[in-house]
């Protein structure tokens, strides 16, 4: 089969680099698309990145000129998984000690860091043919724009909207610094609130739009969800589409994980890994259930009502730990409530093989998100046989359905929700928990139904095919 080309662009790619879930993206979904297309991903080369340990050499070397400034663009390359990867070089985008920014604030200069990495992209799809370009959130959105002004660029653009939370807002004087004509600082294009928005680029120019869930797309319709966007994506919802997000089902595998003490199949393998974390973090009680989360500490991930409802949930006979960083507030309220009870442990800061471990060794996953795009961890989750706790918004609404009505014959995975963002709704949730689990013998029918349930890549990869082919008809 002759294999089109594709170029998938996004500013974190694990394993190279991650501080969220659009790095596992990033990585998995160009590897589920690979069968069918030549899949080239791009990224900045930061200093964080591994250049010695993933053999990433320089390939070649071109200038852009934007805002009058010529600035020198190294490219490097790689390939790993079957994937061939490469790499954006410029001090102003990757000399930095943080990616986007320290966790209280992004760099006051990322909209002229990713307008070069936006330029550079564009530059790339002058020099090589590529029918499509994948981008993804914000930080590759002027892409769009760019490809738009220039008649010599005929590929087209699919735009992914990962989370509307976060849409590269900066002053105007950004304009000129990028190169962009003032005549697109309208509302009907990068003009929001008297700021520059880049994710606006993205939706008004990209020839496709799709966010990472049917139901989040639905929700950024509205105001209670669109973030101030809802009128301005109601215009283009003719372009937008919800598919779902997938994992990665090798990398997330409890059958082969080397970073488990045991490797298991079933829910009662899990035993072994349980012991091994309880031990590890200094909690006693391997018969009790074992809630964990892990994730940001940022509102959107509710961790203010998880800050709320902790000690109470500290007084059933359970544990929990937590894994995680981001505002610096939420981690002192966390670390204060681990203190004050010993069932209770806090890890600060990104650990992926102590992430993999926690869920291995839970039972329970707690994710009280006031808004959740798509979300992975329940999906790992279900991967590694811990049943999620979730609130009824986004992505969860599409992956999780209520173990009351439990149908091992159903595709979908089961947990526990509730509908409203309360700290009594969550604890509800929790006691509901416990209750399940001294029901040993339905939650493991539970357990193991969720261990088999498909959420790969393979059926949603599908879907983005035919948006690509639809686009290049």
């Amino acid at each position: 089969m002759n294999k089109g080309r594709l170029l998938f662009a996004s500013s974190e790619v694990y394993p190279f680099v991650k501080t969220g879930g659009l790095a596992d993206v990033s990585h998995s979904l160009p590897r589920a698309l690979n069968e069918t297309y030549h899949v080239c991903v791009v990224l900045p080369l930061y200093g964080a990145i591994d250049r010695k340990g993933f053999k990433i050499k320089k390939i070649e070397s071109f200038e852009v000129v934007m805002g009058g400034v010529s600035y020198d663009i190294q490219l490097y390359a790689t390939r790993y998984e079957e994937i061939e990867y490469r790499f954006v070089y410029s001090p102003l985008l990757c000399d930095r000690e943080f990616i986007y920014g320290p966790p209280e604030a992004g760099y006051e200069d990322n909209g002229l860091r990713f307008g070069l990495f936006s330029y550079a992209i564009a530059e790339m799809l002058r020099r090589e043919q590529y029918p499509i370009v994948h981008l993804n959130d914000w930080q590759c959105a002027l892409v769009t724009l760019l490809v738009k002004e220039d008649p010599s660029i005929t590929t087209k653009t699919l735009y992914t909207i990962h989370n509307l939370a976060y849409q590269g807002s900066f002053n105007p004087s950004v304009l000129s610094q990028i190169g962009i004509d003032e005549r697109y600082y309208t509302m009907e294009a990068l003009e929001f609130y008297n700021q520059v928005n880049f994710m606006k680029a993205g939706i008004a120019f990209a020839d496709s739009i799709t966010t990472v869930s049917p139901t989040y797309a639905k929700e950024i319709l509205t105001s209670e969800f669109g973030c101030g966007l809802e009128g301005f994506l109601s215009v283009h919802k003719r372009k937008l589409h919800g598919i779902l997000n997938g994992i990665d089902s090798e990398h997330f595998s409890p059958v082969n994980d080397k970073a488990l003490v045991e490797c298991y199949s079933n829910a009662k393998g899990k035993k072994a890994s349980k012991i091994d974390l309880l031990k590890a973090l200094g909690l006693k009680g391997a018969t009790k259930p074992l809630f964990v989360f892990i994730g940001r500490f940022a509102h959107q991930k509710g961790i203010d009502l998880l800050v709320e409802t902790l000690p109470k949930i500290a007084e059933l006979e359970c544990n929990i730990a937590l894994l995680g960083e981001g505002d610096e507030s939420y981690s002192d309220s966390l670390s204060a409530i681990s203190e004050q009870y010993g069932n209770i442990v806090l890890t600060s800061g990104y650990d992926e093989a102590l992430s993999h471990r926690m869920y291995a060794a839970g039972d329970f996953l707690l994710m009280p998100s006031l808004f959740e795009p798509c979300g992975l961890n329940q999906m790992i989750a279900y991967a590694y046989g811990a049943v999620p706790v979730v609130s009824h918004v986004g992505g969860l609404v599409d992956t999780v359905k209520k173990y009351e009505s439990f149908d091992e014959q159903s595709p979908s995975g089961f947990g526990l929700i509730f509908s409203t963002p309360t700290s009594r709704s969550l604890l509800s949730a929790v006691k509901k928990s416990c209750e399940l689990y001294s029901d040993k013998k339905f939650f493991e029918s539970i357990v193991n139904h969720n261990m088999k349930c498909d959420y790969s890549w393979s059926e949603s990869a599908k879907e983005y095919i035919k948006i690509y082919k639809r686009l290049i008809k």
